[in-house]
């Protein structure tokens, strides 16, 4: 199965957000080079691996954003994953440059969810797709609103 076209477009000459040509939504982009602990004995990148990518996909738009996870922690919130999905489509190997499109797409009440394009930085081949929901947890692990930062992020993010 092939994926939906994907076609960003730089942002207001911002390397950082792109827009999809093809469905109109802006996307936060990171770059990241895979390592040789990365791989397999096929010598492709390990499945799991792709979680951290989301992680630090996630993590860059949240950091870029001004509202670092870090400072999410020491105000009291967490915000564990409760579901994802990914769905492969190419393999990345050693020293591959990939580009990590991630974006804030629901938002509810106790939980919110990004979604994610992985790329080929060389030649713009889809790699995957996925989502990971999270639900807001305050320190005891008891179930929270969203915090207010986190919501604005949502409201503000470039459409």
């Amino acid at each position: 199965m092939r994926p939906k076209p994907f076609r960003p477009e730089m942002l207001n000459n911002d390397e950082r957000y792109v827009r999809d040509a093809t469905t109109g939504h802006v996307w936060h982009c990171s770059v990241y080079r895979t390592l040789y602990a990365d791989t397999d004995r096929s010598d492709v990148v390990y499945h799991a691996n792709y979680l951290r990518y989301f992680e630090f996909g996630r993590t860059s738009l949240m950091r870029n954003a001004a509202y670092p996870y870090r400072e999410i922690e020491e105000s009291g919130f967490v915000y564990p994953i409760i579901d994802l999905g990914i769905s492969f489509y190419a393999p990345l190997r050693y020293d591959d440059l990939m580009h990590i499109h991630t974006r804030p797409t629901h938002l509810e009440r106790v939980r919110l969810q990004f979604d994610y394009v992985i790329t080929h930085a060389e030649n713009g081949q889809i790699i995957c797709t996925g989502f990971t929901k999270h639900c807001a947890l305050n320190k005891a692990g008891i179930p929270v609103a969203v915090d207010p930062k986190t919501v604005h992020l949502w409201k503000s993010f470039p459409q």
